[in-house]
């Protein structure tokens, strides 16, 4: 059970990570694999809405998918954007990676293969997700064009049955570990983080919330 103090710091983080940017037309809709197929829908809502051309899934088993779902990420996706009306012949599918690096790196090597030298990119990902998810793009793949959004709902709307506030929390934990420490390692660029971020972080731990840490504080 989340208490109201846990409930209260998580929409701390999550505007933190949540960067609200606006969408403008590009040539692909880039969209990141997750256990949430809420992402796909949206992505799906884009293209349908002539933001751009093609749709690129992306996404192999991750963490909550592995032994769970039985296909991978970018497969379950491609299916619910097609089901909305996505022409299958708009879709590519790169269906190998497990992290936010692969994706974007396991996708280079996709459009290398196919030829297609795309310049201006949406990405698509979980509104928790899209700050990490921009700040590894811009590392992996410089020289592009490209912006972030998610699907369209308050953190107090977000969580499911099957995606609790409880797993979003440690999922936000987690990332903000991430966005510290992945510059140095050339994962990411680097973001600023708020000292009033940082000490909800680091409460958040202290509660108890740290089981998406890559690695003990």
């Amino acid at each position: 059970m989340v208490s109201d103090r846990a409930r209260k710091l998580g929409k701390i983080l999550w505007d933190y990570h949540r960067l609200d940017r606006e969408v403008s037309p590009a040539e692909v809709i880039f969209t990141l694999g997750s256990h949430d197929t809420r992402v796909a829908d949206r992505a799906a809502d884009l293209f349908l809405e002539g933001f751009a051309p093609w749709l690129i899934f992306s996404g192999g088993y991750g963490n909550f998918t592995q032994g769970v779902w039985d296909s991978p990420e970018a497969e379950v996706f491609a299916r619910r954007a097609i089901a909305r009306g996505v022409p299958e012949d708009r879709i590519l599918i790169e269906n190998r990676s497990t992290n936010t690096g692969e994706n974007v790196r396991f996708t280079q090597t996709l459009l290398h293969e196919r030829s297609l030298d795309f310049q201006s990119f949406i990405l698509v990902q979980k509104p928790y997700m899209e700050r990490r998810t921009i700040a590894t793009f811009e590392r992996q793949w410089p020289g592009k064009i490209a912006t972030v959004t998610s699907p369209l709902l308050s953190y107090e709307d977000y969580p499911t049955s099957e995606i609790p506030l409880e797993r979003v929390l440690n999922i936000m934990v987690g990332d903000l570990q991430r966005i510290e420490i992945y510059p140095d390692l050339g994962f990411q660029t680097y973001q600023e983080i708020p000292e009033r971020v940082r000490e909800v972080f680091l409460e958040l731990i202290e509660m108890g919330y740290n089981s998406h840490l890559c690695r003990p504080l």
